[in-house]
């Protein structure tokens, strides 16, 4: 994680010289709004990957002798279906046209999206008990 960190560092140090070079030559201040939160997301991956490095350590393909057997391991379970994207699918779309027609759609959106994601994220809680 630390070259990921390296890179969003200069990222986020080229959006804030262009961020403090804007400000002074234009004065706009969309513009300005616009490089600062560019900047502030750019450290914020930043730091992440830092403090994951940090916390973790280096990784194997961060390493000069790592090999790819060192990062193999268990995987995770992997659904072979779900009904919940349909689901979600649907909400988000009754939501769209909620935004359209009125509050009342919008909010059976709102409804339908938030039980098809609470569904995705709930489906296969507590099966890791029996492992």
């Amino acid at each position: 994680m630390r070259a990921e960190a390296f890179v969003f560092a200069v990222t986020a140090g080229f959006f804030l010289a262009v961020d403090v070079l804007y400000g002074v030559w234009a004065r706009e201040p969309a513009g300005i709004a616009a490089l600062t939160v560019a900047f502030l997301m750019a450290l914020l991956v930043c730091f992440f990957f830092a403090r994951h490095h940090r916390v973790n350590g280096p990784r194997p393909e961060d390493r000069g002798d790592g090999e790819v057997q060192d990062r193999t391991g268990p995987l995770d379970l992997f659904p072979p279906h779900s009904g919940w994207p349909v689901l979600i699918a649907t909400g988000a779309a009754v939501l769209a046209l909620g935004v359209v027609y009125g509050l009342w759609l919008a909010l059976i959106g709102l409804g339908t999206l938030a039980a098809g994601v609470g569904g995705l994220v709930f489906q296969y809680a507590g099966e890791d008990e029996g492992r």
